[in-house]
């Protein structure tokens, strides 16, 4: 297999560990919204997501910088042609990483629910527009003879594309309702579930629609296998939900994420940014990419590296598996002491003690042990570590 090849796949692979991870945090981000009723659920909420929403972006930082090493003329293209998407995603993730940090900074009922709803939009927003950035990225876009994007911003908002943001921010919010269940315990973690077989239901037509679309247009063998796996994982992801198996329905739904990136990254191969305005000037692996010497030396760095950062963040999620609820969230205080203190406001969101994947999966093993509290903040770390906050 050639090295192009090779960092084609990787690259997907790095995306899909993205949208995977990410995914459920911007659908849990959307969710604060939509699922809880007052601030104490939504720091609830919060605190599923504090210990791990910083470290999933390093998957975004990896796959820009491969992109950029492995392949500089779809780097280049691809960000010139979309730099106003792109801008506002990175002005979202920018401002959603402030207002976890900042929410709980002081005790204002109206400096945390203005942050609070910069959580929300800083995820919808970017959920939605992922799905218009890569269903362009398959349909192609206007690119020269020069190998320069040819276009403007109308061009990106066709039908196609609005059907791929649609998507991708319906499976994340059901991929984060999912997790949210698998996190938490009591009423909020029932309610989840329920959000979750509603927004499973319609992320089932829109995938439907989409991946149909994409298939007739784009698609091949391969391509149709990912696609089949894609619907069926969606659908025994909600046969799960509603059996109230929360670690299936959420491993389940990652598969859903994982088959349909692939449908993607194969309808699109060997291209990696076609062309509307003559098939000759798409940018392909071969034409787009390094030299073989850069490749080999990613090659290397990448053998070495990626297997460290796989395991650190397994533990990260295994350090903070347990569930969490209302009772382990300290009442808001309204005195100004420092935060994480004794009559102080709110420690930094994360601290919850609890995490990712790991947790106990509900009604097939036993119930996962309630996290300590922390006095006056959020959450105590497990194990009665020290608190963790989101940027810890």
């Amino acid at each position: 297999m050639e090295l192009t090849t090779v960092w084609f796949i990787l690259i997907a692979v790095l995306w899909t560990g993205y949208f995977f991870l990410e995914g459920f945090d911007f659908g849990v981000g959307v969710l604060t919204r939509t699922l809880a009723r007052d601030r104490r659920e939504r720091r609830v909420l919060i605190n599923t997501i504090g210990p791990v929403w910083d470290g999933n972006e390093v998957w975004l930082l990896t796959a820009g910088g491969a992109t950029f090493a492995a392949f500089p003329e779809w780097y280049a293209t691809l960000f010139s042609g979309f730099y106003l998407p792109l801008l506002l995603i990175l002005v979202c993730l920018i401002v959603r990483g402030v207002a976890f940090e900042y929410r709980s900074k002081r005790p204002e009922e109206n400096w945390q629910r203005n942050w609070e709803t910069a959580i929300f939009w800083t995820s919808l927003l970017p959920a939605f527009l992922w799905g218009v950035a890569f269903a362009n990225i398959v349909r192609g876009v206007p690119i020269d003879a020069d190998k320069e994007f040819a276009g403007n911003l109308l061009d990106l908002l066709n039908p196609y594309a609005l059907l791929g943001g649609a998507l991708t921010l319906t499976l994340f919010t059901f991929h984060g309702a999912v997790f949210t269940a698998l996190k938490t315990v009591g009423e909020i973690r029932d309610r989840a579930r329920s959000h979750a077989a509603v927004l499973g239901l319609v992320t089932a037509g829109l995938a439907v629609a989409f991946l149909a679309w994409t298939q007739a247009a784009h698609g091949d063998t391969a391509s149709l296998v990912t696609a089949v796996l894609a619907a069926v994982a969606l659908l025994a992801a909600l046969a799960a939900n509603h059996a109230a198996r929360e670690g299936w329905s959420f491993a389940l739904s990652g598969v859903t994420i994982a088959a349909a990136v692939a449908t993607l990254f194969l309808s699109l191969f060997p291209d990696v940014m076609p062309s509307t305005l003559d098939p000759a000037w798409s940018l392909t692996t071969e034409n787009a990419a390094a030299t073989d010497y850069t490749l080999t030396i990613m090659t290397w760095v990448a053998g070495f590296a990626t297997p460290v950062v796989l395991l650190y963040q397994s533990w990260t999620y295994w350090v903070f598996r347990k569930r969490i609820g209302v009772q382990h969230i300290a009442p808001d205080h309204p005195s100004g002491g420092a935060p994480g203190t004794p009559g102080g406001s709110p420690g930094p969101e994360g601290s919850d003690g609890s995490g990712g994947p790991g947790a106990t999966d509900g009604p097939e093993g036993p119930e996962a042990p309630d996290a300590p509290e922390a006095p006056g903040g959020d959450l105590a770390g497990v194990g009665g570590g020290r608190p963790q906050g989101t940027g810890s």
